[in-house]
């Protein structure tokens, strides 16, 4: 196999994939060696970096995926609507996914103890829409269920690992783009807002604030804004 031909062979795996494709999977497929992947992966990730390309291979969630690009977001967005409804969370929904990203590993009861309600309901929506997961039980009395998000979550915003969060601010406007716009979205008073800083001062750490001026990462901005293109089946 040529080089062009292994280029050629890993776009259309990373294509054809339902989830982000690792180089380890790639490189089984392709029968190579991972450093081999590696390099032609680089040189495919820059080829789509160019202007003229709509879509990009970007690494997200230890692996490769196409993307459309940020650019493109809302010609994307229209025709996607056209097709199904988006994604949509209620507030509550986003709050509790919030303190679930920072906090986490996390268990029920801390996050309602964040978010001075009861949020079981609201919990087992995240997880039917796979934003959350299980993570093992807690070593106290009564064991309870540990919470933490998804891979789901990190294809949602585009995010390599946990690494890029954004800032707690930044989340809340993020995840009104990446899920749902705002009239999916429930509104409640201020409540939002007392949940979310209790989140941020309730003991562990959090990304650092930004400067008012400073952006997102690019990678969770382009997730917010673009959405994938259509899987060989089509738009299911």
């Amino acid at each position: 196999m040529t080089h062009e031909e292994l280029k050629g062979a890993l776009e259309a795996i990373i294509y054809a994939a339902d989830e982000p494709a690792t180089v380890e999977q790639l490189a089984d497929a392709v029968g190579l060696d991972k450093a081999a992947v590696r390099a032609a992966l680089d040189e495919l990730v820059a080829s789509y970096a160019s202007e003229e390309r709509g879509v990009e291979v970007r690494a997200v969630a230890g692996g490769y995926k196409f993307y459309t690009k940020p650019q493109h977001h809302e010609a994307v967005r229209q025709f996607i609507k056209s097709l199904r409804p988006p994604l949509r969370l209620t507030m509550p929904a986003l709050e509790t996914l919030a303190v679930i990203s920072y906090k986490q590993p996390v268990t029920l009861p801390e996050i309602q103890e964040i978010r001075g309600v009861n949020c079981a309901g609201v919990v087992k929506t995240l997880l039917e829409k796979r934003l959350i997961t299980t993570a093992g039980r807690k070593p106290v009395i009564g064991r309870p269920i540990l919470y933490r998000t998804s891979k789901e979550f990190l294809m949602r915003f585009g995010l390599s690992d946990l690494d890029e969060l954004p800032s707690l601010k930044e989340f809340e406007q993020l995840a009104r783009a990446a899920l749902g716009s705002d009239e999916g979205i429930a509104p409640t008073e201020t409540e939002n807002e007392r949940s979310i800083a209790a989140a941020a001062e309730s003991g562990s750490a959090t990304p650092p604030e930004p400067a008012a001026e400073a952006e997102a990462p690019p990678q969770v901005k382009a997730a917010a804004a673009g959405a994938e293109p259509a899987s060989p089946e089509g738009v299911s």
